[in-house]
């Protein structure tokens, strides 16, 4: 009986040690960092940071590059060349893990993982002219333009209040 339990504690293990790891890398680095085609760094981050296409599951990253003419007010069109290798290229990389609802609006402060892990900021905080909005990712996060989230890189944005900045540490 001892070897059947000793067999089952060292089978659940293997069968969950890949979502551990998963769950640790996530939580503390954020979506792996990619080579990024030309286009994506030349067409997306000429107007914004070049959001990882981990942050966004496949099926949102396929609605906004088949919707770039109206890419949140925007004419954001490309030519059908780079459309087709973007959209790969983003589906390929897109959050593979199991989605409890769409993404609204396709939108990556929208997402279940990003409101989660930016609960506790205050709404007074996106309206500082430091941040302007949840999506200037490089407002805090030092590595967003290389596609690094982690929580050990943060900097404190300009025009926190002190007790803003007291709360920053906690």
């Amino acid at each position: 009986m001892p070897l059947f339990t000793a067999f089952t504690r060292a089978a659940l293990a293997a069968c969950l040690l890949p979502w551990a790891l998963v769950v640790r890398a996530d939580d503390q680095d954020g979506p792996r960092r990619l080579a990024w085609p030309a286009a994506y760094a030349k067409e997306c981050a000429a107007c914004h940071v070049a959001y990882s296409p981990g942050l966004l599951p496949a099926a949102s990253w396929a609605r906004l590059m088949g919707g770039l003419d109206r890419h949140f007010g925007t004419d954001a069109s490309l030519d059908a060349r780079d459309v087709e290798q973007l959209s790969r290229w983003l589906q390929q990389n897109a959050d593979r893990r199991p989605a409890l609802a769409p993404v609204p609006e396709d939108r990556i402060t929208r997402t279940a993982r990003f409101v989660r892990k930016h609960r506790h900021i205050e709404p007074e905080t996106w309206r500082l002219p430091s941040v302007r909005s949840p999506a200037q990712c490089m407002a805090c996060h030092t590595g967003a333009d290389q596609g690094r989230y982690s929580e050990h890189a943060l900097r404190m944005p300009e025009g926190l209040s002190a007790r803003q900045r007291a709360a920053w540490n906690d």
